[in-house]
């Protein structure tokens, strides 16, 4: 089955830049679709990002919380899908995850709603201090 293991989070002050990783496998890059997603203590799973696996232009989606802030990016020579945040602020804080699912034909809306991917990772944590 599909595989996700996420790296890169921290304590970062407000203002400040993190990268996101997660190495992927055991998905068809051609199929593919993945995302990352974050949970706050006490609220609701939202989702983030979502691309491509083959990172075609223009399949990118972006929450409008974190849209020209945050860049998401897949290397698949590395098996890695990417999230690079920039100013990040308090409401950026908690768990994040990257997820996938092996079919990518799916509509726009529906790219960043958790039902939509079977497979995830453990998460990672991302704390913003002021």
């Amino acid at each position: 089955g599909i595989r996700l293991v996420e790296s890169g989070g921290g304590s970062v002050q407000a203002g400040g830049s993190l990268r996101l990783s997660c190495v992927g496998s055991g998905y068809s890059v051609s199929n593919a679709l993945l995302a990352w997603f974050r949970q706050a203590p006490g609220g609701k799973r939202e989702g983030v990002a979502a691309i491509d696996a083959d990172g075609t232009g223009g399949s990118t989606v972006y929450a409008d919380s974190v849209k020209g802030r945050f860049t998401i990016s897949v290397d698949n020579a590395n098996n890695t899908l990417a999230l690079q945040m920039n100013s990040l602020n308090s409401d950026d804080a908690g768990l994040y995850y990257c997820a996938a699912t092996s079919y990518k034909w799916i509509a726009r809306t529906a790219k960043l709603v958790p039902p939509t991917y079977p497979y995830w990772g453990q998460g990672t944590q991302v704390t913003v201090s002021s």
